[in-house]
């Protein structure tokens, strides 16, 4: 397949290895923006350290997707962390344009996207530089992985690949359409606001009314996924009344003793 060809915004770095395209992204990053402008694109064939949320591995071999964009938005950082959606949105049509008929996709909160009811994407996002989160941050690395031809047996969520669920995709290829709907999502948000950004992540979500866990970092809370408020915190209806969550990891009923 040819070199990918991608929207103007981005820069592309291509790497065969690197510990981390988070990682990478952020050495970039802090030598400044005319060193690495916003939309520098930070693409690796492995990782051999990569990571996810709260710390955990990444397991990274060669024929999955790993990249990391380096964005400077001029907004508050609250605002800034809307950009999850962005991504996770864009996996979401990416896979849907590229996967089989019938392919059976989901947005999962906080930033995860499953192929039924498996995890086949993962999103990291980190900030740098606000002093609080009424502040820009100096820049916003979003970090994408997606599983496309294998996935990691040992885990707590149940994970698959694109491969496994039928489709075979090439790197390249993933690469591109991601690239385009990222930048048309981010459009929109920029546009039009959060609001269109959640509704349509909604609308992509099967989890809204069922009962799931919700793991904190010093409880687990149980109870009705209701809806997203308007920055995209989950509104929990526990027994106790509404809590609203910001940061946490949601599970479902069936995989409690995963």
């Amino acid at each position: 397949m040819d070199a990918p060809r991608l929207p103007s915004l981005f820069t592309l770095v291509e790497l065969d290895t690197v510990d981390s395209t988070n990682a990478e992204a952020r050495r970039r990053a802090e030598q400044g923006a005319e060193e690495a402008p916003e939309g520098t694109l930070v693409w690796a064939a492995e990782q051999t350290a990569g990571r996810g949320r709260r710390g955990r591995t990444w397991v990274s071999p060669k024929g999955n997707f790993y990249a990391s964009i380096i964005l400077r938005p001029d907004v508050p950082l609250r605002d800034a962390a809307q950009f999850g959606f962005v991504a996770s949105l864009a996996v979401f049509d990416a896979i849907g344009s590229l996967a089989q008929p019938g392919t059976e996709a989901h947005t999962k909160w906080p930033n995860d996207v499953l192929i039924s009811g498996r995890k086949v994407a993962g999103i990291l996002l980190e900030a740098q530089g606000a002093a609080s989160a009424d502040a820009p941050p100096d820049f916003v690395i979003v970090g994408v992985g997606v599983n496309l031809r294998s996935f990691p047996e040992d885990v707590e969520f149940p994970a698959t690949s694109m491969l496994d669920e039928g489709t075979t995709v090439l790197v390249p290829e993933f690469l591109e359409s991601f690239g385009r709907h990222f930048l048309a999502w981010t459009r929109i948000w920029v546009d039009e606001g959060f609001e269109r950004l959640r509704k349509n992540w909604l609308w992509r979500c099967d989890q809204v009314g069922k009962e799931v866990d919700v793991r904190l970092a010093n409880e687990t809370l149980t109870g009705t996924f209701k809806d997203l408020d308007d920055s995209g915190a989950l509104i929990l209806e526990t027994s106790s009344g509404l809590r609203t969550i910001t940061a946490g990891d949601v599970f479902f009923p069936q995989s409690r003793d995963a």
